[in-house]
């Protein structure tokens, strides 16, 4: 009897330690998103609304060519989403001067949100080092999926942006991008606005063309970054 109460127990604690990592991880597969007030970017991160949450970290997809670290936050207010990055760097490859161009071909960081999963409809963003922006709506079925531009691109529609190079004597060691996007650009997708304990599904990348392609991400896709099934979930506070 004693040895079987002494099995119990230590079975009953495995199962308890099991139940706390199963508990950890699940917690870990969620961005709990803080509420904020609104305010001005500067593409340096350096608003004291950042203080409130804490950075999470791209994984590279490898192969990887590059050691870089890459780091995202993200807040949200009455009116929109805030993003920031900050991405390690030894070269800029980025010489589109243009918003709505071919971003994704140069050193970028993108954040897509699919706030419905009843439809396969999302918003895609990108940013670059110099502060061009691609905003678009992405319609994808079975694989299939072209980005639409936002009509009437204006005033309230409108994003908010900025980036900064960092430099490190006569090179560069670093480049911050950060961005915020209206909920009024993400109409009529559903969901939107989001209210406190609702989720939306999203995931969050970097691209780098340093000794080749390099790729990062919150959670890995399998083919393309326009891979919604294995989006991550985040969670409004």
């Amino acid at each position: 009897m004693q040895g079987l109460s002494k099995y119990l127990l230590l079975s009953f604690v495995f199962f308890m330690g099991m139940q706390k990592v199963s508990a950890q991880a699940a917690d870990n597969s969620i961005i709990h998103v803080k509420k904020t007030k609104d305010f001005s970017l500067n593409g340096l991160g350096d608003a004291v609304n950042w203080n409130t949450t804490s950075f999470i970290e791209l994984q590279k997809n490898l192969p990887s060519r590059v050691n870089y670290n890459t780091q995202f936050k993200i807040l949200y207010s009455d009116s929109g989403i805030y993003c920031l990055y900050v991405c390690e760097d030894e070269i800029i490859t980025s010489t589109l001067k243009e918003d709505f161009s071919d971003l994704y071909n140069e050193d970028v960081v993108e954040a897509f949100f699919w706030p419905d999963e009843k439809s396969v409809v999302y918003f895609e963003y990108e940013l670059s080092p110099w502060n061009y922006e691609l905003p678009i709506l992405v319609p994808n079925y079975n694989g299939k999926f072209i980005g639409w531009r936002p009509w009437h691109y204006e005033k309230e529609r409108k994003t908010r942006h900025a980036a900064n190079i960092f430099k490190k004597g006569e090179g560069v060691k670093s480049w911050t991008a950060e961005f915020f996007i209206p909920y009024t650009l993400l109409n009529p997708l559903q969901n939107v606005p989001p209210k406190s304990g609702m989720k939306w599904r999203a995931n969050f990348y970097r691209i780098d063309y340093d000794k080749g392609s390099n790729y990062w991400s919150w959670k890995p896709t399998r083919v393309t970054f326009h891979d919604y099934v294995k989006f991550g979930t985040i969670m409004f506070d």
